[in-house]
């Protein structure tokens, strides 16, 4: 039986108005009677104010305690929060001075985010308590309904470790820093850094690769070794991962090496893959010669042999779970020429490294979101200045408007502002809570698996090609450019002149710019995640030209069509391609 669609209110009736406030108060006061005791809550300056008034109450149960918050508490931003947790990566990493820093205890993991300012990254401490979401989606990782395999595509990688310890030097801890998924399902699984070796050889019920895999670190190696463990598994019924790219990848990477993975279960030998030879054992000791199964493949053929090529492969084939919403979204055609019409793609929600917010108002509709946090959300009218005067709670918001969300949460007593816009379309019919699509990052960037690349960062990489003797820039433009693997930062340009004698040095001289922008970009480079950019020239009038293609489809006046540093309009992409003459 299909579920209900729920279909999202206009306006609150005041009965479910008093819902949606009774529970944002209840969020409100669990945050701050969770954390209040904790050392940033009792001696940060931001909230010196606010320890006055509530000094004498009692904040687990004073409702007096929310108004103060409200109307006392600023808000803040990561320059605010980087010298508190700047205290977990000093070396050594004290007890003494981090236990009960953010919140009571220590973190379980820290969650290290893409930097959108060309810094260094930013790193969120997550608590135990922290549990994020009221109500999850769809366990991605669970085995409810499954009467065959899934392959979660899921790293399980950290990129370092802090060790705290007493004064006698003791490990009281070890804490990983990683992306939040990671860290999240560690943290969800009980999967401690410290236990890693019990586990390196088991399969996870119904898993089609072994725990193992988890740890290869290298995109195509991760990707090739999932790969290869789901082609072994005909009964596969879900594949998950984090972005609907990432199962593109899968596909490319399958098609160039179909003949080396039949090889291997033919043979029931882990093939010779860079990047492996730490879990190059326990993978071997899970895998099994199946000829049996490489000859179905063989007489299959590989993924873009033709459309609906999954269910071929995988029969029982039903979910396809994966960001796909906002600038992925790109890629659904695509997919479902390989995955068919039948396969259902879901989406597991919207979150961010601070915390996460949302799941799917329904779950067939990849673009619609609810949100459904345990932790306090608020909000910012777009239009509006950045002060606390202006924040809205979740019962004033307008539909059609766009927002900024504003989260307090049970890692730390501050209402962070997240770098993201929210299109609230309207509210939940069962709770009031706020439905609403994903407009975008509040400055626009290119949004790869790996990094976020702003407009200052794009900027910087023209401007270090921009010269007499290589390509004189008359405008550009840049976009996501997965013409190949690995993805890069595609330039998209018109020139004045004729291309300079130096032109063959341009592509390279744009990686280098692009890797001083962001350690994040050097990471991917050296992790095979990111190649160099690529130069693609027009021809001459052409962006003069797009104002007049783009005013005339939009129906919008003269001189308000602007050529955005970064493209993501796939019918503007698509215009542009259609017009370069010259790629370098």
């Amino acid at each position: 039986m299909s579920p209900l669609i729920v279909h999202p209110l206009t306006s609150l009736p005041p009965p479910l108005l008093a819902v949606l406030r009774e529970a944002t108060d209840q969020r409100l006061q669990n945050a701050i009677g969770a954390i209040i005791t904790s050392q940033y809550a009792s001696s940060s300056p931001a909230l010196a104010d606010f320890r006055s008034v509530i000094k004498d109450k009692d904040v687990k149960e004073d409702p007096s305690v929310l108004s103060d918050f409200r109307n006392l508490v600023p808000l803040t931003d990561y320059e605010a929060y980087r010298p508190w947790v700047a205290k977990f990566f000093e070396r050594p990493c004290k007890l003494s001075e981090v236990e009960n820093l953010l919140a009571p205890g220590l973190p379980s993991f820290f969650a290290i985010s893409s930097s959108t300012s060309g810094g260094k990254p930013k790193h969120f401490a997550r608590y135990f308590g922290s549990t994020g979401l009221v109500r999850h989606s769809e366990d991605a990782m669970g085995s409810s309904a499954l009467t065959g395999k899934m392959a979660p595509m899921y790293t399980l990688s950290y990129r370092d470790i802090v060790d705290v310890t007493t004064a006698a030097g003791e490990v009281v801890k070890r804490i990983p820093v990683s992306i939040a998924s990671s860290g999240s399902l560690r943290k969800y699984k009980g999967w401690t850094v410290e236990t890693d070796h019990t586990r390196m050889a088991s399969m996870i019920p119904y898993h089609s690769a072994p725990w193992a895999t988890g740890l290869i670190s290298h995109h195509r190696s991760f990707l090739l070794i999932h790969a290869l463990f789901a082609l072994a598994n005909p009964t596969l019924e879900r594949i998950s991962t984090t972005f609907i790219t990432f199962f593109m990848d899968m596909a490319y990477y399958m098609q160039e090496e179909w003949d080396m993975l039949l090889s291997s279960i033919r043979d029931g030998i882990i093939p010779d893959i860079d990047h492996i030879d730490h879990v190059r054992d326990f993978l071997q000791v899970n895998m099994c010669a199946d000829p049996q199964r490489a000859d179905e493949l063989w007489s299959i053929g590989p993924p873009f042999s033709f459309p609906a090529w999954a269910p071929r492969i995988w029969p029982k084939l039903n979910t396809l779970q994966c960001i796909c919403s906002g600038t992925f979204a790109t890629v659904l055609p695509k997919v479902r020429s390989v995955i068919g019409p039948n396969v259902i793609v879901t989406n597991h929600g919207y979150g961010c490294s601070e915390c996460s917010i949302g799941v799917p108002l329904n779950r067939e509709d990849v673009d619609v979101f609810v949100v459904n946090s345990k932790n306090l959300v608020e909000y910012l009218d777009v239009a509006d200045s950045q002060t606390h005067e202006n924040i809205l709670q979740a019962w004033d918001l307008q539909p059609g408007k766009l927002y900024q969300p504003v989260a307090t949460t049970q890692d730390g007593l501050w209402r962070y502002v997240i770098d993201d816009v929210l299109h609230v379309i309207g509210f939940d019919p069962r709770n009031g809570s706020p439905v609403f699509r994903y407009h975008g990052r509040k400055n626009l960037a290119i949004r790869s698996q790996y990094a976020i690349v702003t407009e200052a960062d794009v900027v910087k990489v023209t401007q270090a090609i921009n010269e007499e003797d290589m390509l004189r820039l008359q405008e550009f433009t840049t976009v996501l450019d997965r013409r190949e693997l690995p993805e890069t930062v595609g330039i998209i340009l018109e020139i004045t002149g004729d291309i300079g004698i130096s032109s063959p040095f341009a592509r390279q001289k744009a990686l280098e710019a692009l890797l001083s922008t962001n350690d994040d970009h050097q990471r991917a480079f050296n992790a095979g995640r990111l190649r160099q950019p690529t130069i693609r020239i027009v021809k001459h009038g052409t962006f003069s030209d797009y104002r007049r293609w783009r005013g005339e489809k939009l129906n919008t006046g003269v001189g308000q069509i602007k050529v955005p540093a970064v493209m993501i309009d796939p019918g503007s992409v698509e215009w542009l391609e259609e017009r370069v003459v010259k790629e370098l």
